[in-house]
């Protein structure tokens, strides 16, 4: 299983539907919907299924007042093995439309995502990651008899084992995290105040909208522009709304009307970003390559001037056919890197500097220059 690190493969073909901000919502079941949809056309999957709660009777609080919870006809089924032929057959719905580098996120809790992983792997998908959601205002349990369910799970999953090219955005998400790898724990608080939607009666339109910062980190991490995101349950609108705000497109799929008004109302209000803000990053694998002769050749480097270290306790001097020369020893600025530091290898894009009208300037800038300048 190979994964992109930084986007989806340019092979992966993509679904002419319209500018990288068309969206739409489609009110009815989700698996007669999902099969109108042509197999292979969706690049990313997030589904925010049913639970299962298994509620029996009112929830209280110890004032005796009701809490809100989730009651609604949509969460109940029979038995477990009701809920589990609805989970298989949504799922399978969802893998025929997925694009063979696709990937699916799924989020449930205790009541539901353990049944909804053996789906996943039965059906023959292959699990990347699983994530806690560690929700930083959790409600408290209010009969004391738990502990207080501070969390939900996410499961990540490529279409198959033998998938290759799924996009995995890690270069970007390192860089956004200060330079440390993105754990698989994200503390992100639930949905309240002005993002969450209210029905006409003041109280919240839906029991279980989840948070635009989850869903952004979600679609950042594994898609890229213009990309087309399905979500088979959309509720409020949560996905399409940070979908369309992040330059992707959107199908989004809900069986109650009064959420897919809302989550058309919601949609249509949001603003794309500006293009420059989405532009994949590119790691320095797959940035194009610029020999350091380039940097001469452009006048950047002059033929003659000295390249330093960091500190300018070493000195080699530039030829104009892009070697370097420390004394006697002529090479590359890897090699003469490493034979100025006493190693075996020398990463020289990042140890030598040059000095400029700006100071001393590390020749790794420079070379960016030259990328930006190709495009």
């Amino acid at each position: 299983m190979g994964a992109s690190r930084r986007g989806a493969s340019a092979r992966a073909p993509r679904l002419a539907s319209g500018p990288a901000t068309s969206s739409r919502i489609v009110t009815g079941d989700c698996i007669a919907q999902l099969a109108k949809l042509p197999a292979a056309s969706v690049d990313l999957v997030f589904a925010d299924p049913p639970y299962n709660l298994q509620l029996r009777g009112d929830l209280k609080r110890p004032d005796d007042s009701r809490v809100d919870a989730v009651d609604a006809a949509w969460d109940k089924f029979e038995d477990f093995a009701a809920y589990d032929a609805f989970t298989r057959a949504w799922l399978a719905a969802c893998r025929r439309v997925m694009k063979p580098a696709a990937t699916l996120w799924v989020i449930g809790s205790y009541h539901n995502i353990f049944r909804v992983g053996a789906a996943l792997q039965d059906l023959g998908f292959w699990i990347l990651n699983d994530v806690i959601w560690r929700k930083s205002n959790p409600m408290p349990n209010f009969r004391g008899r738990r502990f207080t369910n501070a969390h939900e799970t996410l499961i990540w999953a490529a279409r198959e084992q033998e998938a290759k090219g799924y996009t995995f955005n890690y270069e970007a998400l390192k860089a956004g995290n200060d330079d440390i790898q993105v754990r698989s724990d994200w503390t992100v608080a639930l949905c309240t105040g002005e993002e969450r939607l209210k029905a006409k009666d003041g109280k919240k339109l839906h029991p279980t909208q989840k948070p635009e910062a989850l869903l952004a980190r979600i679609i950042l991490s594994s898609s890229q522009p213009d990309d087309l995101v399905v979500d088979p349950f959309c509720g409020t609108g949560t996905t399409g709304a940070v979908a369309k705000r992040l330059g992707r497109r959107f199908v989004g799929i809900e069986r109650v009307a009064d959420y897919a008004l809302a989550a058309e109302r919601r949609i249509a209000a949001v603003e794309p970003l500006a293009a420059a803000t989405l532009s994949p990053l590119l790691s320095a694998r797959e940035a194009p390559r610029v020999p350091f002769a380039t940097l001469v050749e452009r006048g950047l480097v002059a033929p003659g001037a000295n390249l330093v270290d960091a500190r300018r306790r070493v000195k080699a001097l530039v030829r104009p056919d892009g070697a370097i020369a420390l004394g006697a020893a002529v090479g590359s600025i890897h090699r003469i890197g490493a034979l100025a530091q006493g190693l075996e290898a020398c990463n020289g894009w990042t140890y030598w500097h040059v000095e400029t009208a700006k100071g001393l300037t590390s020749i790794d800038a420079l070379r960016a220059e030259v990328r930006a300048a190709l495009g």
